[in-house]
Order: structure tokens, then C-alpha cells, then sequence
């Protein structure tokens, strides 16, 4: 049995899953399911993703000029930092699209009113007449 292990591999593996998000990321753009304004940021930690999985003493030297011991520690604070920018990016959007359905339904009500008015008007001019 074999105990050396190759760290190219998970190189190769990373390298290849950001890549696939990327592409993935494009893809749901490109039929519509993801719109532009919101897929930047996926794209933009994918596009991060590539260049620290590509070049992996990048992520030692982030870690240590930041100053942190451990540089995988250094990894795990980008993804959270990407988790936190894009749940304040859907807060945003949660909080416009709640504004405008308060909005809608402000108007809907007020043009239902103004109907009803209207039906009742007629059917006492009809009464009238």
C-alpha cells in the first residue's frame, strides 16, 4: 500500500470544480435563471477561487501578510467573507422586492376601491333610470 499522497491532485480537483462554477454560474446567466447584477459576486469568488487554487502559494502569502499562522484559516475567512457578501446582497433584493410588493398591493387596493365606487355609481344611476 502506497502512503505518499500526490497534493496535485486536489490541485487538479479545485482547479476544476471553480472552473465548473464558473462556467455553471455563466450558464444560469446565459438561460436567464440567475440575472447579471446578481451573478457578479458568484463570479467574482469563482474567478478567486481559480487564482488560489492555480497558484497555491498565493493563499500562504495572503495568510501571512495578514496574519494568520495556519493558511487553509486564511481560505476558510474568504468563503466566509464571499457567504457574508452574498446574504447581504439577497437581504438587499428581500428588502426591495418586499417594498414593491407593499407598494402593489397599496395600489391594487386603492384601484379595487375606486372600482367598487364606480359599480356602485352605476347601479344607482341604473336604479334611477
Amino acid at each position: 500500500m502506497n502512503n505518499e499522497v500526490n497534493i496535485n491532485i486536489i490541485q487538479y480537483l479545485s482547479i476544476a470544480g471553480s472552473i465548473v462554477i464558473f462556467f455553471l454560474v455563466l450558464e444560469l446567466v446565459r438561460r436567464k435563471k440567475i440575472k447579471e447584477q446578481y451573478a457578479l459576486l458568484w463570479l467574482f469568488f469563482s474567478c478567486v477561487f481559480i487564482f488560489f487554487a492555480i497558484w497555491r502559494d498565493a493563499l500562504d502569502y495572503l495568510a501571512h501578510s495578514i496574519g494568520i499562522a495556519y493558511a487553509p484559516s486564511a481560505f476558510l475567512l474568504i468563503l466566509v467573507m464571499a457567504v457574508y457578501l452574498i446574504l447581504i446582497q439577497f437581504s438587499i433584493i428581500i428588502s426591495k422586492l418586499s417594498n414593491e410588493l407593499k407598494e402593489s398591493i397599496q395600489e391594487i387596493s386603492i384601484l379595487k376601491y375606486e372600482i367598487d365606487k364606480m359599480k356602485n355609481s352605476i347601479d344607482k344611476n341604473k336604479e334611477i333610470n
